[in-house]
């Protein structure tokens, strides 16, 4: 018999850290939502959370007649007929502790999103950029290459699960927050503008104007206009300032590179044209370019770059195209 396999050491440590965060009584019902996300990304990530409550179940048990004991987690259990008493951390609180215990709640926030939450797919081509139809306050657009599923419910798009790709959001007005989901952290605004980008296992949110908050399992961040900070499956950077004209040139039809890699140039070019760039000449591949190019004429901006650079190309099927 094969012995079925464990989940992963980093999901389980993710799912033990969104268990702390949630008994801390320091969550919000925003956190709550950014853990029923995470939970619900994959069968591996349902795994990690059911296994770090049974742990923390077993680590706690010694404590289970404090936690009967508290007047909200008696509320929770007894499932009283006022719920709207209780503040909303305490609900939440109550959750985290009779799922810890245990007990059947039945709050929805800490398993899968109902069926009414999950939207559509939108996808956007090599060199397409789309603006989603937003009913109210927001305005939602893709870029070149992207995946994104709307979340919704009663008709209302409250948030965007974005899986590859980038998204810009612009409110029109101030209203309820709109989210982003990508991996597993959400960031979340009520005003202003933001984009977040998802390349591979990588996520960075940029705020243009107002305010954004990221959750993410290992910590928050709080950016204000002109910051950015990069995430993955482990940990969040720093936060740091940037040059809107740069980072969000692209809504405006262009890309701007100030002192980048060639290599990484190269690679954003790659992704507004079908196929594929590959650079084989090493030699000049941390090379900077600095420079405005037309996202309708990266042709000529290839060409430009070959003569700069002292590049050879040839182009092979499939839209690869060889540079030396």
């Amino acid at each position: 018999m094969v012995e079925q396999e464990g989940p992963r050491p980093e999901l389980q440590q993710q799912a033990w850290d969104w268990l702390r965060l949630l008994a801390s009584g320091q969550a919000s019902d925003l956190d709550a939502r950014a853990l029923a996300r995470w939970v619900g990304t994959s069968p591996a990530h349902q795994a990690a959370y059911n296994e770090a409550r049974r742990r923390w179940g077993a680590m706690h048990a010694a404590t289970g007649s404090l936690l009967r004991a508290d007047p909200a987690l008696a509320a929770a259990r007894g499932r009283v007929q006022q719920p709207a008493r209780l503040p909303r951390r305490a609900v939440l609180g109550a959750a985290v502790a009779a799922g810890v215990a245990g007990i059947a709640v039945g709050v929805p926030w800490l398993g899968a999103w109902p069926a009414t939450m999950a939207g559509s797919e939108d996808r956007t081509a090599a060199g397409e950029q789309r603006a989603l139809a937003q009913a109210g306050h927001v305005q939602v657009t893709l870029n070149t290459r992207t995946r994104a599923r709307r979340q919704s419910d009663g008709g209302e798009t409250l948030g965007l699960d974005l899986l590859a790709g980038e998204a810009a959001v612009d409110f029109q007005q101030s209203g309820r927050p709109f989210s982003i989901t990508a991996g597993n952290g959400i960031s979340t605004a009520e005003s202003g503008r933001f984009e977040v980008r998802r390349m591979d296992d990588k996520v960075r949110v940029t705020c243009i104007e107002g305010t954004v908050r990221i959750l993410h399992p290992s910590a928050q961040r709080q950016l204000q206009a002109r910051q950015q900070a990069v995430y993955d499956t482990q940990a969040v950077s720093g936060v740091a300032a940037i040059d809107p004209a740069v980072v969000s040139a692209w809504r405006s039809g262009q890309l701007v590179f100030r002192q980048t890699r060639l290599a990484e140039a190269l690679d954003e070019i790659g992704r507004y044209r079908p196929g594929r760039i590959v650079l084989m000449n090493d030699s000049v591949r941390d090379k900077a370019v600095t420079g405005h190019f037309a996202i309708a004429s990266l042709d000529l901006a290839l060409t430009q770059l070959q003569h700069v650079f002292g590049l050879t190309a040839r182009t092979l099927p499939g839209g690869v195209l060889l540079l030396s």
